[in-house]
């Protein structure tokens, strides 16, 4: 890519500046980005609709805590295209104002997942109330704003720094090999050069008989490994599904064009999210897909 082009690229995320998502957005480019922050999920993906982003960034999946699902629904919901996923190594840390210590806490403001997170450090503390916000960094914003004395945060380590707080306890997550999974979401492109190893797909099935076994079948039959799926209720239609699959293989091939056209004969909805490059977790842990990287 040009260095031109480099300039234009702006990625819009949830949350306030040094947010995970936005510390994945960096990692991801491993060069300085235009970081366009956004209240809500549905803003990112809006951000980029509109093109007042190039790209947008949502995590999908922590390896403590599952799948957020309100972004999965967002890919449906959207005309949007994943070109690629990265994985944040995620440390908690419990920030607080200067001067403030463990026994003045008596409420800790989080994003839900950053508290669920850190169920056993928090459920150790007597008399400390947890609330739930739309964001990990934005809480260290609202209590530095404040001059919360008896209020923390949960966040990354970047946000205490940038908005200068005291890192009170560090690495307070239940287990620390805590990852989450971030996709890349910007307006379809066809010329795209990048090597796709790994394509996502969502689906909704006819009601027959062995309709799921069908569907995978059509993938087994081709030799085509299937790195995960993910079932939620189809809006509207009490106990119907829908499906979200990821799998080992670019849409381009003919043997994935074939899987598709077969699965079509047995879904009333198919859409494809996206063929991308597969990426690794950090460090010493892997995806279970060995790709040379």
């Amino acid at each position: 890519m040009q260095s031109s082009e480099k300039k234009k690229r702006s990625v819009a995320f949830q949350g306030a500046p040094y947010a995970f998502s936005e510390i994945a957005a960096r990692q991801y480019f491993s060069e300085p980005v235009q970081s366009i922050p956004c209240r809500q999920f549905e803003d990112v993906f809006l951000a980029v609709e509109s093109r007042k982003a190039t790209f947008g960034i949502v995590p999908v999946e922590n390896s403590l805590t599952g799948s957020i699902h309100r972004n999965y629904d967002l890919l449906l919901e959207h005309d949007l295209e994943i070109v690629g996923e990265t994985y944040l190594k995620i440390e908690q840390n419990l920030i607080v104002n200067q001067g403030a210590s463990l026994d003045m806490i008596k409420v800790i403001y989080s994003h839900p997942q950053a508290l669920e997170q850190c169920r056993k450090f928090l459920s150790a503390l007597k008399n400390v109330e947890t609330v739930a916000s739309y964001d990990t960094a934005g809480s260290v914003k609202y209590i530095k704003e404040e001059n919360l004395k008896n209020a923390a945060a949960i966040a990354s380590k970047w946000a205490a720094k940038d908005y200068h707080m005291s890192i009170l306890k560090r690495e307070i997550e239940d287990f620390p090999h805590n990852f989450t999974r971030f996709l890349l979401i910007t307006v379809p492109n066809e010329n795209s050069s990048v090597l796709k190893e790994k394509t996502s797909i969502v689906f909704s099935m006819k009601n027959i008989p062995g309709a799921l076994f069908k569907a995978l079948s059509v993938f087994a039959l081709r030799d085509i490994d299937l790195l995960k799926i993910e079932s939620r209720p189809l809006r509207g239609k009490p106990w119907e599904y829908i499906f979200y699959l990821d799998f080992l293989g670019n849409i381009q091939e003919e043997r994935c064009q074939n899987a598709i056209r077969h699965l079509e004969e047995i879904t009333i909805v198919l859409k494809i999210l996206g063929s991308y490059p597969i990426q690794k977790l950090p460090g010493n842990f892997n995806t279970g897909v060995d790709n040379g990287k």
